[in-house]
C-alpha cells in the first residue's frame, strides 16, 4: 500500500513533465555548422517554425550556400 502512495504521484508527475516538455525539430549540430543561433533560421527559439533563412536552408539540401539576407 506504501509503495502504491509513491508510485501515483510519480506516474502524474513524469506524466505532466512528458505533457509540458516541447519536441525539439532542429538540430543543434545545424547550429554548429552554420555558425549561427537558432533564431537565424526559426521564428523563436525553441519553435518550430521556419523564418526565409529556414525555408532556404531546408529547401537548398541544409545548406545556406547562396543564401542572401
Amino acid at each position: 500500500m506504501r509503495s502504491l502512495k509513491l508510485a501515483i504521484p510519480a506516474v502524474l508527475l513524469l506524466t505532466g513533465l512528458l505533457a509540458l516538455t516541447s519536441a525539439t525539430y532542429g538540430k543543434p549540430e545545424y547550429a554548429k555548422k552554420e555558425k549561427q543561433t537558432c533564431t537565424f533560421c526559426h521564428t523563436k527559439a525553441g519553435d518550430k517554425e521556419l523564418n526565409a533563412a529556414g525555408k532556404y536552408y531546408q529547401a537548398h539540401d541544409h545548406s545556406l550556400d547562396g543564401y542572401k539576407k
